[in-house]
């Protein structure tokens, strides 16, 4: 039930926040807040036990503070960076790529999906499948070098950053 609750909250806060300004009365109209309500309800009816799990440490606003931090310092910054490495790469034809396996050492589902994205998000990298028994992930990656492939897995620095260390503040 809580579940449900807290999915439906979430839901309304989010139509709230994305028709802001468009009614009659106020920011929204009578209409517009029923139908946000109704929809919220079905939403959170269907999904609610999909998007919260039993814990609730992501409702913590800590942890999507931390998250809008990744998000716009690290994970923009790896981004721009990548986007300058890839226009070299393809402009010099300094291309060497190849799959690699990388273990973040990240316990959560959401913490795995969440570096999946990150990475799948960089260009020159593709998060191409997940091992569910280890939690490795295997990288399709533009440039890999000797220096990189020392072990049987890539350490993640090299791919990834630290991506890793702001993911596992958020998600675990």
């Amino acid at each position: 039930m809580i579940a449900f609750i807290v999915t439906t909250i979430i839901c309304f806060i989010t139509y709230l926040l994305l028709t802001t300004g468009s009614g009659t009365i106020g920011l929204w109209s009578r209409e517009e807040l029923l139908f946000g309500f109704i929809l919220s309800l079905i939403v959170g009816f269907v999904t609610g036990r999909i998007f919260v799990k039993e814990d609730f440490r992501m409702l913590n606003p800590v942890r999507w503070l931390t998250f809008i931090a990744y998000a716009i310092g690290p994970f923009f910054m790896g981004m721009a960076k990548a986007n300058i490495d890839v226009a070299y790469r393809v402009i010099t034809g300094k291309i060497n790529p190849g799959i690699v396996k990388i273990s973040p050492d990240l316990k959560t589902d959401l913490g795995i999906t969440m570096l999946a994205n990150s990475i799948t998000l960089t260009p020159g990298t593709l998060s191409v499948d997940i091992d569910e028994d280890k939690n490795d992930l295997y990288i399709h990656w533009i440039n890999v070098n000797e220096e990189a492939l020392k072990g049987e897995s890539v350490d993640c620095k090299y791919i990834c950053g630290n991506f890793d260390k702001w993911i596992r503040r958020i998600a675990e």
